[in-house]
């Protein structure tokens, strides 16, 4: 992929020449990496700080936190260095023609030389994609997406952080380079005064006709079908999702659904938890149209899975009626799923799909794999302040197991990793 220059954060693997980094000691929260030459010997050293709370993990940061630490060069092992840089800051640490020009009677430094340096991440970059027309696009501001690897994934981020001691003409440079964590802290929006009401005092959760507020009520969706093989069915479906549509990873996702028919037996069949179909899908799109709004169309460039169902009960707050049958339900969103971001090349984003209602007995009339409803959503990573969401589910109720929407939709995960490389932000 294209990239953009510009000064300070490094997006991307970049590979150590002459040389690897390897972790070693820990000392006060500090991690410790070094550059060995050709005899094994130590020459270059990088200390970091970070929020990592083990030895063995890469550096953690959060947005605008600080990034400091320390960069050591032994100058008697160095084969005449021109420069030390560390490419966070896109500056110095120490130059060699500006250290003669300051004071001709320095000389070139000997022996070991330690530089403290201290970089600030930024919680959000002005970035101006290229374009092939005269007139290029105006930059954009876009949040700093996180740290991003999985296995089969078709685009990856990594964010570096590189030493680079600069040698003469006709020599290779040398880079000392560690990884490091990146995950920005973004808030769920507060729900409705009723929900943080009923979260403190654990009261149940209020529905959408007396917390109007608290939810979002989809439009009704015909669900057709046969019955027994023998009998057509039709029945109205509406779905309502808690309100507003930012959900903290580890927390519950309040749903309630309500049936409507004048088939009695359909109603029953259908309303059983396990004939109802919603998922949380997980849309990753890579490519130029990765950062626009309908990059979550289905393309090749747009690679969906599920990560998470959701369950159901009978619903207290609607007992069964003659035409009407009301479920509660909740999608646990997973702990260790990774916030939305939108950003150049690469995106990611969240929505839920209703399939349809699969029963023993009822043909749907739809295609499995044809949804009958989707709503966007956005995930975050912590809630909103003050907010401890809890679970409505009833005591001793097992989850089911998580229904194969992959499958479902012959969803094929390929193993083309497309490597998202951004030199710099302007």
């Amino acid at each position: 992929m294209s990239s953009s220059r510009g000064p300070p954060l490094i997006l991307g693997m970049l590979a150590a020449r002459d040389g690897e980094a390897h972790p070693c000691d820990w000392r006060r929260g500090a991690a410790g990496y070094h550059l060995v030459d050709s005899k094994g010997r130590q020459w270059v050293w990088l200390t970091v700080k970070s929020r990592s709370p083990g030895a063995k993990q890469l550096p953690l940061f959060f947005d605008r936190d600080v990034i400091t630490g320390t960069v050591e060069v032994d100058f008697d092992r160095a084969d005449a260095a021109k420069g030390v840089s560390i490419t966070a800051t896109a500056g110095d640490l120490w130059d060699a023609k500006a250290s003669s020009s300051a004071s001709a009677s320095s000389g070139k430094p000997k022996g070991r030389q330690l530089w403290p340096f201290s970089v600030t991440l930024p919680n959000e970059v002005s970035i101006a994609e290229k374009s092939k027309g005269k007139q290029q696009p105006q930059p954009q501001i876009y949040p700093l997406p996180p740290t991003f690897s999985e296995r089969a994934s078709p685009a990856y981020i990594d964010y570096k952080l590189v030493v680079t001691v600069r040698k003469g003409a006709f020599k290779v440079n040398q880079t000392l380079a560690t990884s490091f964590v990146y995950l920005p802290l973004t808030r769920a929006d507060p729900p409705s005064r009723l929900r943080q009401v009923s979260y403190r005092e654990g009261s149940m959760i209020i529905g959408p006709s007396g917390d109007p507020d608290g939810w979002k009520v989809l439009s009704p969706i015909r669900i057709v079908g046969t019955l027994f093989n023998t009998r057509p069915v039709e029945l109205q479906c509406t779905v309502a999702i808690s309100k507003p549509l930012t959900y903290a990873t580890g927390a519950p996702l309040p749903l309630f659904l309500t049936l409507t028919g004048t088939d009695a037996q359909a109603l029953d069949l259908l309303s059983t938890p396990s004939a109802v179909n919603l998922h949380l899908i997980r849309s990753r799109a890579v490519g130029t149209q990765a950062a626009q709004d309908e990059a979550t169309a289905r393309s090749d460039s747009v690679f969906r899975e599920s990560v998470g169902s959701a369950f159901w009960w009978p619903s207290e707050e609607g007992a069964p009626e003659a035409l009407r049958r009301t479920l509660q339900g909740e999608l646990d969103v997973k702990k260790g799923l990774k916030p939305s971001f939108v950003f150049p090349k690469f995106s990611l984003r969240y929505m839920l799909v209703l399939l349809p209602f699969q029963a023993p007995g009822f043909s749907s009339a739809s295609s499995a794999s044809e949804p009958l409803l989707t709503e966007k959503i956005m995930i975050t990573s912590v809630n909103a302040p003050g907010v401890v969401p809890r679970s409505y589910a009833p005591p001793g109720y097992v989850h089911p197991e998580e229904g194969d929407y992959n499958t479902a939709v012959g969803y094929l995960e390929n193993g083309n990793q497309r490597f998202l490389h951004h030199g710099g932000f302007q």
